[in-house]
């Protein structure tokens, strides 16, 4: 049991008693360890612990810091954190309110281009087979920069001594800091919902990192693979990749060579022109002498030279023609006349008239008019009717042998 001098602390107390000494102590101090247990919760808020070989430490995020972090800390990646340290009353632990957190080794923006490239490219957004071709003579040009940037006027210069008949339309926007993206946006936005336009330039001028990092948001990202118009970034030089550049249809290594690729040659396009005529012209009359020369091969020929001999062969073989169809066809009418005359001897034959003519009658009951076939038909006082070649009598039977 304490003794009545000992001061007994409750939980509370000591807890807030510890806790002030160590917010006293340990001021906004700089911690580095290796992240692990890492949670970003629904609530926004996030939670770590920072560890090395020895001990552990708590880290807690809070979501209205971690709304500027550049980079999504992982499990296994060595970071400095900058922060308060405290004690978690009701859990009785301490922890760090982190404020900032660095990768250590490489730089946080580095880590977000990681880690948003990683995540874009599972989506698919820079496969190349979604990407849209350029129109190869565009007519009007749109261009989202900066109004004042050196990149327009590399731009305008390009476009005049390639071709002054190409229109460009400027979308004046902000290409770097807070805001950059948004304008950006709207620029590609504007452009879209324009008929005229062929194409759209997005880019500035080079710069550090960290200046051309708007180009690297991910929402004009998503708006520059969205865009129905075809997209060409230039941004910055030719060692500055950043992720509009990877989604969008063309990547130009600078603004000036945008200009080269999108603005059309009007001096090399009327020289195609020019040889196209020639050879056209060329063609037209390889084929007018080709046909010439048929022509006259064709007009050589016995047909059109002497038309009236190829007629008379033809009416001569025309005359032979009809000559042994004639003959065919009398041959066929008498041999025809033939058959039907030995078909009718023999009807003539079979006739009842040609057996009256030789002597024979033929005997009817009368009235019934039914031939008598036998004897048996006749009865004495009975009428019949005896028919003859040339006419017919009606006697009485008398008698019956």
């Amino acid at each position: 049991m304490p003794s009545t001098e000992e001061k007994i602390f409750t939980v509370t107390a000591i807890t807030r008693a510890i806790r002030y000494t160590l917010e006293e102590t340990f001021p906004s101090i700089w911690v580095e360890g290796e992240i692990s247990n890492y949670l970003h919760h629904s609530s926004g808020h996030r939670y770590l612990s920072l560890k090395d070989e020895n001990a552990a430490l708590k880290v807690t995020i809070w979501r209205s810091a971690g709304q500027y972090l550049k980079f999504e800390p992982e499990d296994g990646m060595k970071v400095r954190v900058f922060g308060d340290i405290t004690v978690y009353e009701k859990g009785g632990s301490y922890q760090l309110n982190a404020r900032k957190i660095v990768p250590v080794g490489v730089g946080e923006l580095e880590v977000a281009f990681r880690q948003l490239y990683e995540r874009l490219q599972k989506e698919g957004l820079f496969e190349p087979s979604r990407k849209k071709p350029l129109p190869e003579y565009p007519l009007k040009v749109g261009i989202v920069t900066s109004p004042t940037g050196a990149a327009i006027r590399d731009i305008i210069q390009i476009a005049r001594r390639r071709n002054d008949a190409v229109q460009l339309v400027i979308y004046p926007a902000q290409v770097q800091g807070e805001g950059a993206p948004q304008t950006l946006i709207a620029g590609i936005e504007y452009f879209n919902s324009r008929d005229d336009i062929d194409i759209v330039i997005v880019g500035r001028g080079g710069g550090s990192l960290e200046d051309l990092w708007a180009f690297n948001d991910e929402s004009l990202v998503r708006a520059i693979a969205a865009s129905k118009k075809p997209v060409v970034s230039a941004v910055g030089h030719e060692i500055d990749i950043t992720l509009s550049d990877l989604v969008a249809d063309l990547r130009a290594p600078t603004p000036s060579a945008a200009a080269e690729l999108v603005i059309w040659d009007k001096k090399e396009f009327l020289r195609f022109l020019t040889d196209s005529l020639i050879a056209l012209r060329r063609l037209l009359s390889e084929m007018t002498l080709s046909r010439r020369e048929r022509l006259a091969q064709l007009i050589s020929r016995p047909v059109f030279v002497r038309p009236e001999s190829m007629i008379r062969e033809k009416e001569q073989s025309l005359d032979f023609l009809r000559k042994h169809l004639e003959g065919a066809g009398k041959l066929l009418l008498e041999k025809e006349k033939n058959r039907l005359s030995l078909l009718l001897s023999r009807l003539e034959s079979l006739s009842p008239l040609a057996i009256l003519s030789r002597g024979y009658a033929v005997i009817k009951n009368v009235p019934s008019g039914i031939p008598v076939k036998s004897i048996e038909g006749l009865k004495i006082d009975g009428l019949v009717e005896t028919v003859l070649k040339d006419g017919s009598a009606v006697a009485q039977i008398k008698e019956i042998k």
